[in-house]
């Protein structure tokens, strides 16, 4: 994945060098959702992470030359799972989660694959992935799991 440098943020690809940042932003992020759903561990919230890591497939979020996040695009069997998806608090709301996504999802889209994620249940990353043309697949009582179609090309 090639670094792109846009509204002050950047991609590049992640490192095993990374996973201890990744994790401990995943633990702070997640905290409040999972405190609410009563399932947060210290130990567990990090260690889900550092056992499923793949860092050819994650790239990091820059912004300000800083580590400002995470996102995992995976390839699956019908087409790309999105997951680990993390911005560092203060970055939250200021429209660089959204730019991410609509880089990740034209790349998605040219290849005319499907993505699929699953976000906790009440988390308010829920609201972000509707508004990017993320669907409700299923869900349960911890997961709510979505799923985006590429947009029909028009003739």
């Amino acid at each position: 994945m090639h670094v792109r440098t846009t509204q002050g943020w950047a991609l590049r690809p992640a490192t095993p060098g990374d996973l201890e940042a990744i994790a401990e932003i995943r633990a702070v992020v997640m905290r409040p959702d999972l405190v609410r759903l009563g399932r947060y561990d210290e130990h567990r919230v990090r260690q889900r992470l550092r056992d499923s890591y793949l860092p050819e497939y994650t790239s990091i979020i820059v912004v300000g030359g800083r580590f400002g996040g995470s996102v995992t695009l995976r390839p699956v069997e019908d087409g790309w799972c999105l997951e680990n998806f993390f911005l560092a608090e203060g970055l939250q709301g200021a429209g660089i989660g959204s730019a991410v996504l609509r880089e990740l999802l034209a790349r998605t889209d040219a290849e005319g694959a499907t993505v699929r994620l699953n976000v906790l249940q009440g988390s308010a990353a829920r609201r972000l992935y509707e508004r990017h043309g993320f669907a409700l697949e299923r869900e349960d009582p911890v997961d709510v799991f979505m799923v985006r179609r590429p947009p029909v090309p028009t003739p």
